[in-house]
């Protein structure tokens, strides 16, 4: 991950971001410490939220962990007493908590993963907006929802993730209608590849699998796309930064695909 250059555009912010993790999560948390808000960082595992504040107070801002299950009711509870009781207010909530797809055809996918991937994916983000709805109401604020470029393709064994991700994306639209007369922008980040930790694990997997390299991997998945590579943590995360900050004051009820032109929406 490149160092985050450090700017005004989230100065004087809170941002809470859910789902922190080595990838995307921790990136968008930095770029958000970078752009000068103060960061609530919320996820199932206390000692990588614990790394990633050393970080993000290095930045010259404040940071506040919570082990957070989003499922639950009373954690998620609990996560928007603690970023209120911190810092007083709360400007842009980011709801990046996922699960891994089964990768299985509909014919073969446990309806009990569908579930889960609902509970959180979609149901995790429904319930901690509505928590933090007053709160963003009183700072004019945002939310953001990470959603997924496979929105905008039909590829096998992605079924269950698309239908968990567009009900995501319907939610937001709906959000967007529910909550602008309260003055809160509801936008999405709709992904494609990440070249982060995550994937370059997985090709090297699949190189070894196969007997090629991750170079070759990786040019082979990048030729898809308009620029022929693919978009890194942090690329991802500057596009969530504008959507928290006064530059995107107009916009809501918008996904802004990051793929690098894989795909054209």
């Amino acid at each position: 991950m490149s160092t985050p250059v450090t700017s005004s555009l989230l100065k004087g912010q809170t941002v809470v971001v859910s789902g922190i993790g080595p990838g995307l999560g921790s990136a968008i948390a930095l770029r958000c410490a970078a752009n000068g808000a103060n960061v609530v960082l919320a996820a199932r595992t206390q000692s990588r939220l614990d790394e990633l504040a050393a970080q993000v107070r290095d930045l010259g801002v404040r940071a506040l962990t919570v082990a957070t299950d989003i499922t639950d009711e009373a954690a998620a509870i609990n996560l928007r007493d603690a970023a209120l009781a911190e810092f007083g207010r709360v400007d842009t909530l980011v709801n990046n908590a996922f699960v891994i797809p089964s990768r299985k055809p509909f014919a073969e996918t446990d309806f009990q993963h569908i579930r889960d991937a609902l509970e959180l994916t979609v149901f995790g983000a429904l319930r901690l907006t509505q928590l933090f709805t007053p709160a963003l109401e009183e700072s004019k604020g945002s939310v953001v929802n990470i959603n997924s470029m496979v929105l905008r393709h039909s590829q096998e064994r992605f079924g269950s993730y698309k239908l968990a991700k567009t009900a995501l994306l319907s939610m937001s639209q709906s959000l967007a209608t529910e909550l602008g007369p309260k003055g809160i922008r509801v936008n999405s980040v709709a992904p494609g590849y990440i070249w982060g930790p995550m994937l370059q694990s997985y090709f090297a997997h699949q190189a070894g699998k196969y007997g090629t390299t991750v170079e070759q991997i990786y040019e082979h998945t990048a030729s898809a796309s308009d620029l022929k590579r693919l978009p890194e943590p942090d690329q991802i995360a500057d596009a969530v930064v504008f959507l928290a900050s006064p530059m995107a004051i107009a916009i809501t009820g918008q996904c802004l695909d990051v793929n690098c032109g894989e795909y054209h929406n």
